[in-house]
């Protein structure tokens, strides 16, 4: 039997630009965490390999402790680890791989094939047929040449490569870098395992895409896992187990608001959010004064208890009703600035400056309105 953990995309490195700064940097610590999450679990699952595929890093340009950091992460499993180029990481003549090669921090146990063939493991009685991109965009299917490479007889047939499988991912993505559907049985492969698609996938009984081991986007295509794969023999069915291995869960809300009760049921939702949730939430729809303050409020406490919080209120619009501009006092001049206001933000182009424009007039009317009752 052989027994390897299959991963994938791990983005080393990726920068998080749409957060503010402390939660930017928590995420980016978080693909660090994942990398020793994974080694502990080869560790304690005694696997015979950890096979990574491609897209290690998620630029050429990072730093030397970056790729330093990266490989010590890699320490708490002593055994094999392969691992290929991505399109991101492509194994080009100048590459982040050349830079970890010089650096001296590649451990002996794990290797790093720069050009397609076989990696032999004689000990795990593994052929690792290696296809690593050598650059970010080819429109040849790198994993043919698996069809001609010959490996040891009785050997374990295993594919890695990073690339799209022709027709068959649910979503519209670049052309770039093919793999063909039937390539594990063309090449009388025992599991092909592949990177790019960030979401746990099975093309067939003997293709999977493992997916990103940390969710870094706000798809729901099922990020967070490794595999654990179990082949009893060569040519038998592969035995696949997804385990759970992501911290934070990224989620997009796209919400339409138009009553009271509607911004008080997102209140409540907002309220369960914690500390590992990521969110992204677009509001639609018209509300009063007060329903507008009380999401604010809901918004802001999210904020405050999950990782992140990113609300988008362009959509939503602020329509007073008579009792917000009776309580105001908002009428004559004031009344009519707050009407022309509320007109402004059906157009696209001004909605977010009148919207804002229309809750500062009405603040302030309220807080002068107040100022003037307590006297």
């Amino acid at each position: 039997m052989i027994h390897f953990l299959h991963t994938a995309d791990w983005q080393i490195g990726r920068q998080y630009g749409q957060f503010e700064t402390d939660d930017a940097a928590l995420l980016a610590e978080a693909r660090f965490d994942v990398v020793a999450r994974i080694a502990a679990l080869a560790a304690e699952r005694q696997v015979d390999a950890v096979l990574v595929a491609g897209d290690v890093f998620d630029t050429q340009a990072v730093s030397d402790r970056t790729i330093r950091r990266l490989f010590a992460a890699l320490a708490a499993y002593a055994g094999p680890w392969v691992m290929i180029a991505g399109n991101h990481d492509a194994a080009l003549a100048d590459s982040v791989w050349s830079r970890a090669a010089q650096l001296g921090c590649i451990a002996p146990n794990v290797r790093v094939p720069l050009r397609a063939g076989v990696v032999d493991l004689p000990a795990q009685n593994l052929a690792v047929l290696a296809a690593p991109l050598t650059q970010r965009h080819t429109y040849d299917d790198v994993t043919q040449a698996f069809d001609a490479l010959e490996s040891e007889p009785g050997r374990f047939r295993v594919g890695l490569a990073h690339g799209s499988v022709a027709g068959r991912l649910p979503d519209t993505i670049d052309a770039t870098n093919p793999i063909a559907p039937d390539r594990a049985a063309r090449a009388r492969l025992d599991y092909l395992a592949l990177g790019d698609w960030h979401g746990c996938l099975a093309i067939d009984d003997r293709t999977w895409y493992a997916g990103t081991p940390e969710q870094d986007r706000f798809r729901g295509n099922e990020p967070g896992y490794a595999l654990d794969v179990r082949i009893a023999a060569p040519g038998a069915t592969p035995q696949v187990e997804r385990v759970p291995t992501g911290k934070y869960r990224w989620s997009a809300w796209t919400e339409t608001l138009s009553l009271p009760t509607d911004a008080q049921a997102l209140a409540e939702r907002l309220a369960a959010l914690r500390a590992e949730d990521v969110l992204r939430l677009e509001l639609q729809g018209h509300v009063n004064v007060p329903t507008w303050e009380a999401l604010q409020r809901a918004v802001d406490q999210a904020a405050a208890q999950a990782r992140a919080v990113l609300p988008d209120f362009s959509g939503l619009l602020l329509e007073p009703d008579e009792a917000d501009l009776a309580q105001l006092g908002a009428s004559g001049y004031v009344g009519e600035v707050a009407a022309q206001l509320q007109a402004m933000q059906a157009d696209p182009d001004q909605a977010a400056v009148a919207g804002e424009a229309l809750r500062l007039l009405l603040r302030f009317q309220r807080d002068g309105a107040a100022q003037g009752g307590a006297q």
